[in-house]
C-alpha cells in the first residue's frame, strides 16, 4: 500500500525497513510521546538515500521537530552554528532545516554552495519586524550610533549593521562596539535584558518573537507550584518571565545548563520542540510544559525535506551586494568571539 504527500509517493514501511531503524526507533519512541514512528521510516529511508546522491548535507535547528532533528539531520544547533558548519562541511548542497533568514545566513557564509529550504513559508515575526528601509532611517535619526543586529533577521538588515550577535553574545557584541549608545535590534526583550547587564544605553526596536512573547510570569509560577520544576527560560520572553525564570539563556546555553545542573524536573520555557529533542540526551529528567509551538519551524516536515532534495528547490538567493555586508557584520560578531576566547 503506497501513500502520496506532498506530491510524493511512498509505500508503506515494510517489515525489512522497520527492522533496519529498529534501534533508533526504538531510542526515540521510549522517550518521546505520540511520535508516528511507522509513518515516519519510509521518509527517513528515502531522505537518507537522496541525501548520498546529491552530495547534500542538512542542518536542522534546535526547534526542529524530533523525527528530523535525530533521524535526517547532519548537524543540529542554533542558526548560527548551523551557518558556520554550512562553510565547513565538505558537500555540494545544504539543505536549511529552519526558518528563511537561518538559510539566508548559510548562504552568507557559504556563498559556493546551494543552498535549499523545503519551506519558502517558513518565516519569522521577528525577522519580518524590521526591513534594511528601517536600519537607514534610524542611522539617520542616530547619527554615529552603531547599529548592532540579532541573526533573527533578514540578509537586508544584517547588511545595514555594523554587526550581529546572538542571543548568547549579545552582551558582548554590544560592549565590542566601544560606544556610550548603541541600536539594538530587533528583539525588544532580548535588548532589555542586554541592558539590565551592561552600562551601555540601548535604543531598542518594538520586536518580538510570536512564540516567546505568549508567555508569562503567571504561567512560570503555575509551573513551579504544579511541578516543583526548575525554570529555564529563553531571553526572547518577556521580563517578567525572565525575572521569575531559575536560569536565562540561548537555545545552546540550555542545553549546558541542563548538562551541568542535572535537574529532576525542568520546564524550558521556548519552543515545544527544543524540550522533545532533549528528552532523547537526558532521559533522566523530566520535562514538563508550558512550551509554545513556532508555526514556521513546524512547515519543515520529512515530506518537505524529500521533495526538496528530489527538485534541489527551493533554493535560496543573497545578491552579492547584500550578502557582503551581511558577512561582514557576521564576520565582525565572531571576531568578538574570537577575541573573547583568547
Amino acid at each position: 500500500m503506497s501513500m502520496i504527500i506532498d506530491d510524493v509517493q511512498v509505500m508503506e514501511p515494510s517489515e525489512e525497513l522497520l527492522e533496519k531503524y529498529a534501534d533508533l526507533g526504538k531510542t526515540l519512541k521510549d522517550r518521546i510521546p505520540c511520535l508516528e514512528w511507522e509513518f515516519h521510516v519510509p521518509w527517513i529511508d528515502a531522505i537518507r538515500k537522496l541525501k548520498r546522491e546529491r552530495n547534500a548535507v542538512i542542518m536542522a535547528h534546535n526547534y526542529q521537530a524530533p523525527e528530523i532533528f535525530h533521524t535526517v539531520a547532519d548537524f543540529t544547533g542554533d542558526s548560527l552554528a548551523l551557518a558556520q558548519e554550512s562553510a565547513k562541511v565538505d558537500a555540494d548542497v545544504v539543505v536549511l532545516c529552519g526558518v528563511h533568514f537561518m538559510a539566508e545566513s548559510a548562504k552568507v557564509l557559504a556563498p559556493d554552495r546551494t543552498v535549499l529550504i523545503p519551506d519558502l513559508g517558513a518565516g519569522c515575526s521577528l525577522a519580518s519586524s524590521i526591513t534594511g528601509a528601517d536600519v537607514r532611517r534610524l542611522r539617520a535619526m542616530y547619527p554615529g550610533v552603531p547599529v548592532v543586529t540579532y541573526v533573527n533577521t533578514s540578509a537586508e538588515v544584517k547588511a545595514e549593521s555594523d554587526a550581529c550577535c546572538t542571543s548568547a553574545n549579545a552582551l558582548q557584541v554590544v560592549e565590542a562596539m566601544g560606544t556610550d549608545r548603541v541600536l539594538f535590534l530587533p528583539d525588544k526583550y532580548l535588548g532589555a535584558h542586554v541592558a539590565k547587564h551592561t552600562s551601555v544605553e540601548l535604543i531598542l526596536w518594538e520586536g518580538a518573537c510570536e512564540v516567546h512573547e505568549r508567555f508569562t510570569s503567571h504561567q512560570v509560577q503555575q509551573v513551579r507550584d504544579k511541578f516543583k520544576a526548575a525554570v529555564v527560560a529563553h531571553p526572547e520572553c518577556p521580563p517578567d518571565v525572565l525575572d521569575a525564570a531559575d536560569f536565562v539563556g540561548s537555545t545552546t546555553a540550555m542545553s549546558s545548563w541542563l548538562r551541568r545542573e542535572r535537574p529532576e524536573r525542568v520546564a524550558l520555557i521556548t519552543e515545544c520542540s527544543m524540550a522533545d529533542n532533549l528528552r532523547v540526551e537526558f532521559p533522566e529528567i523530566d520535562f514538563v510544559k508550558p512550551c509554545n509551538l513556532c508555526p514556521h519551524m513546524q512547515r519543515i516536515t520529512l515530506p518537505g525535506i524529500y521533495r526538496c532534495l528530489r527538485d534541489m528547490s527551493p533554493e535560496v538567493h543573497v545578491p552579492a551586494e547584500i550578502a557582503a555586508g551581511a558577512r561582514r557584520a557576521l564576520e565582525r560578531m565572531l571576531a568578538v568571539g574570537r577575541r573573547d576566547a583568547v
